[in-house]
């Protein structure tokens, strides 16, 4: 299988490139990648010329910018038009949800109440209307294990006593980076449609994840500042996606388990 990744100077691509077991060609937009092609996803002109050159069996869409309407809303609408016949997997988010007591499945209408949200909702219609096979794969917050997420640059910012806090009500259901990729890689190797979730199985706040990220780094928990906020729960239920699985979505807990010295 040949699988174009997009995105792939950004954590979730890089680690999709690095566990792909396929003739991979990764895209970039402004940070180049060994091997990759320069792509801007907002212009559909290049976006079929380089679907027309490489000519992909399946492509993994994890290309996004969250200010940005055109490369989050439109840049997937391109693909989903230029690949109706090419496998595609789009990476979606637990933002297009607005939050509330209940956990959300698949078949949850989305709600956003944030631009980044929105973007990722219109991008989410766009591709089921343009390309029915494809598969909508929502994640929530994204962790690594070498202190590169945005999770763990901020821990170790704020222990370091950079400016900002961790909002305390703020629930979500982080993924391990490693996790999210190998199951991205499944689903574009299945034959599954339509919507997937795949967020980890346990729901933590934002500060609870910046201390369980502070505790394995060695860092002092206490020193991150809270902030209340408004409460904010938006809780991804993967249960039905997991089932579909080999991989395992590992608990926040468990990844983020202290490191034995």
């Amino acid at each position: 299988m040949k699988l174009l990744v997009t995105g792939a100077a950004g954590l979730l691509g890089r680690e999709v490139v690095r566990l792909a077991d396929h003739d991979v060609v990764p895209t970039y937009h402004s940070a180049p990648v060994d091997g990759g092609v320069r792509l801007d996803v907002r212009d559909r002109g290049e976006v079929e010329a380089v679907i027309r050159r490489v000519q992909p069996d399946a492509i993994i869409h994890a290309a996004f910018k969250q200010d940005d309407w055109a490369t989050t809303a439109h840049g997937p609408a391109n693909f989903a038009v230029a690949a109706r016949d090419v496998r595609f997997v789009f990476v979606s988010t637990d933002a297009v949800f607005g939050g509330g007591p209940d956990p959300y499945d698949e078949d949850a209408p989305p709600s956003p109440i944030t631009p980044y949200g929105a973007a990722k909702a219109a991008a989410e219609t766009a591709v089921q209307v343009f390309h029915p096979n494809a598969v909508v794969a929502r994640t929530s917050l994204i962790v690594a294990s070498a202190g590169s997420s945005e999770s763990e640059l901020l821990t170790h910012a704020l222990a370091d006593g950079a400016p900002g806090a961790f909002f305390s009500e703020n629930i979500r259901c982080p993924v391990h980076v490693s996790d999210l990729a190998a199951g991205l890689l499944e689903l574009v190797e299945s034959d599954h449609t339509g919507i997937a979730h795949l967020g980890g199985p346990e729901a933590v706040s934002r500060l609870e994840l910046g201390r369980l990220i502070a505790i394995r780094d060695g860092l002092d928990p206490d020193a991150l500042p809270a902030l209340p906020g408004a409460i904010s729960h938006i809780r991804l239920d993967s249960t039905r996606t997991q089932h579909l699985l080999k991989t395992r979505l590992r608990p926040v807990r468990e990844f983020l388990r202290p490191l034995r010295s």
